[in-house]
């Protein structure tokens, strides 16, 4: 169980460190007045680059070992 979690925080931090983000424009909080009203604010432009995956398959044949099970037998 402590390897899958050491695994799992690995993986993470890895597909945390894959891409990489520039702020275009920085975002803005909403202003709001006494009588709710407001301005709805404006998010940020963020261009996220993206690592670039190649995923394949190939086909093996791998050799198995023959396992001979001798149950005993029922009395």
């Amino acid at each position: 169980m402590k390897k899958i979690s050491i695994a799992a925080m690995v993986i993470t931090g890895l597909a945390l460190t894959a891409c990489e983000a520039d702020v275009k424009e920085e975002g803005e909080m909403p202003s709001m007045d006494v009588d709710v009203s407001g301005d709805a604010g404006e998010l940020p432009e963020i261009d996220v680059e993206t690592a670039d995956v190649e995923v394949g398959s190939e086909e093996k044949t791998i050799e198995v070992p023959d396992v001979d099970v001798t149950m005993p037998s029922e009395k």
